[in-house]
C-alpha cells in the first residue's frame, strides 16, 4: 500500500456549482483508496476567485480576501466528503497534523487551504512531505506541464518528464496574489525539490485520467523526479 497526496483543482472538481464533477470522481477516489492510503486537498476554484474579487472591489485587504478563499475551498471539500460517504472521514482536516490523525481511520481524508498566502498546491506538497507520501499528484486543467501556458501560447513545449530544477524555472515566473492560478505555486514547487517526492500533474477534466495513471501507469501529463527510476503505476 502506498500513500498518495492529490491536490484536485477547484476548477476541475466544481467549476461551476451547478456544473461539477463530484459525482464522476466519486468511484475514482474510491478505487484508488480501496489500494492506497489517500489524501486529496480540494482547491477553491472559480468560486473562491469570485468570492476574492469581490473582497477586492470593496477595498479588503490580501490577507483577508485568503481567508475567505480558504473558507471556498473547505466547503468544496465539505461537499466531496459528504457525496463519499462512509469512504471519507467525516471533517474537513484543518491542519496537516489533523490529517494524519484522520488518516488513522484508514478513510480518505479531504482538505481545503489551511494559511492566508498558501496555494492548496503547497498545502499538499507540505502535506506530501509530512505523511511521507510515495507520490504528489497535481490535477488541473492541462495535460502536464508546459514551458508556458499552452492555453495563450499554441507552440507551448510540454514536458514528459523534467527534474524539479527545470519545474521552479518554469513556475517561477508566476504570481503569489490571492486566487493565483497557475499549473503549480513556485512554494509548491520547492517542497517538491526539498521532499525529493515525485510529483505528477495531469489533466482531471477527464476523471479516469487519475485512477489510469496511478493504477495502471497510462498516463497523459508530466513525472517531475530526480530520479529515472519508474514512478507509475504505484
Amino acid at each position: 500500500m502506498k500513500t498518495i497526496v492529490i491536490s484536485l483543482g477547484g476548477s476541475i472538481l466544481i467549476p461551476e456549482l451547478n456544473n461539477n464533477r463530484i459525482q464522476a470522481y466519486l468511484p475514482v477516489l474510491e478505487t484508488i483508496a480501496a489500494q492506497h492510503r489517500l489524501f486529496v486537498v480540494v482547491g477553491g476554484g472559480g468560486g473562491a476567485r469570485d468570492y476574492i474579487g469581490v473582497a477586492r472591489d470593496l477595498g479588503i485587504d490580501e490577507g483577508t480576501a485568503d481567508e475567505i478563499g480558504i473558507l471556498v475551498t473547505r466547503l468544496n471539500a465539505t461537499l466531496l466528503i459528504a457525496a463519499l460517504g462512509d469512504s471519507a472521514y467525516p471533517k474537513v482536516a484543518e491542519s496537516h497534523s489533523e490529517a494524519k490523525k484522520f488518516a488513522e481511520s484508514k478513510k480518505i481524508v479531504v482538505m481545503g487551504g489551511i494559511t492566508p498566502g498558501q496555494t492548496t498546491d503547497a498545502v499538499a506538497a507540505v502535506l506530501a512531505e509530512r505523511v511521507h507520501a510515495d507520490v504528489f499528484v497535481n490535477v488541473t486543467s492541462v495535460n502536464g506541464i508546459y514551458d508556458k501556458d499552452p492555453k495563450k501560447f499554441p507552440g507551448a513545449k510540454h514536458h514528459r518528464t523534467l527534474t524539479p530544477k527545470q519545474l521552479i524555472e518554469i513556475v517561477g515566473r508566476g504570481g503569489l496574489g490571492a486566487g493565483s492560478h497557475n499549473v503549480l505555486d513556485i512554494i509548491a514547487a520547492r517542497v517538491v525539490e526539498r521532499s525529493h517526492i515525485p510529483l505528477v500533474v495531469l489533466d482531471g477534466t477527464r476523471p479516469e485520467n487519475l485512477s489510469d495513471a496511478l493504477l495502471t501507469g497510462h498516463l497523459d501529463g508530466s513525472i517531475v523526479s530526480e530520479t529515472k527510476k519508474k514512478i507509475l503505476p504505484l
